[in-house]
């Protein structure tokens, strides 16, 4: 008898003559932060009941989404949206000082699954601005984490993500800036990024230890030994 989960013959008869493989990275998966956001998402459940609404999709992945929906979550995408009082999680991406504050107006009770590693960026972007620092944030415009560290500086933030955008960057002192990274980035884009702004701007600081996830680099590092 065949074996069900082989589809081997599946694949052959789509394509005939050709034989598919399927490599698996390794690792590969949900980083430890991921993880630590969906059981914080679960436990809430299993604490308060739903409705437990949470700030911005938990995941980039639809089956655990859909889980968790049917288990009384509710994904918004602003406080707007959470009823005044409810429990309501910040994902591991962060938030800014902004949405920390309009939570306390609406008297969330907020349980924050925000990635360590990411605050640790807050805390680094804090730290520069305090120095009277430009903060220069190697990262996506609008993603959710870039939005979070950008919203935890009083200063001058700018954001940006290719060698090109450095050289069309206006600075007020070359001599008073800092850089800070999206942690889950190309490593190898962010590393050209750097390269351009030390370059530009050979005063810059930066963090002593380069602020891509440790889980982000394992995996790609991965991808290219596939």
């Amino acid at each position: 008898m065949a074996d069900p989960t082989d589809h081997r013959a599946e694949n052959q008869a789509a394509n005939p003559g050709v034989d598919k493989q399927v490599l698996l990275a390794n690792p590969r998966g949900f980083c430890a932060g991921v993880d630590r956001a969906i059981e914080i998402v679960k436990r809430a459940l299993e604490l308060y009941g739903a409705p437990v609404y949470v700030l911005h999709e938990i995941v980039h992945n639809t089956h655990v989404l859909m889980d968790l929906r049917s288990r009384g979550t509710v994904f918004v995408r602003s406080l707007e949206e959470v009823p005044p009082g409810s429990v309501t999680i910040y994902s591991a991406h962060g938030v800014s000082d902004e949405v920390v504050a309009q939570g306390k107006a609406r008297q969330l009770k907020v349980i924050d699954a925000t990635c360590p590693l990411v605050t640790k960026v807050h805390l680094q972007a804090v730290n520069y601005a305090g120095q009277d620092r430009e903060v220069i944030l190697i990262g996506h415009e609008g993603h959710p984490e870039v939005e979070g560290t950008r919203g935890r500086v009083r200063g001058t933030v700018h954001v940006i993500s290719t060698p090109e955008e450095v050289a069309r960057l206006e600075v007020k002192d070359p001599a008073k800036l800092a850089y800070v990274t999206q942690t889950t980035l190309s490593v190898d884009d962010t590393r050209q990024c750097v390269e351009a702004l030390e370059a530009r701007f050979p005063l810059i600081q930066g963090p002593n230890l380069k602020d891509i996830c440790y889980a982000t680099q394992n995996r790609q590092n991965a991808v290219k030994d596939l």
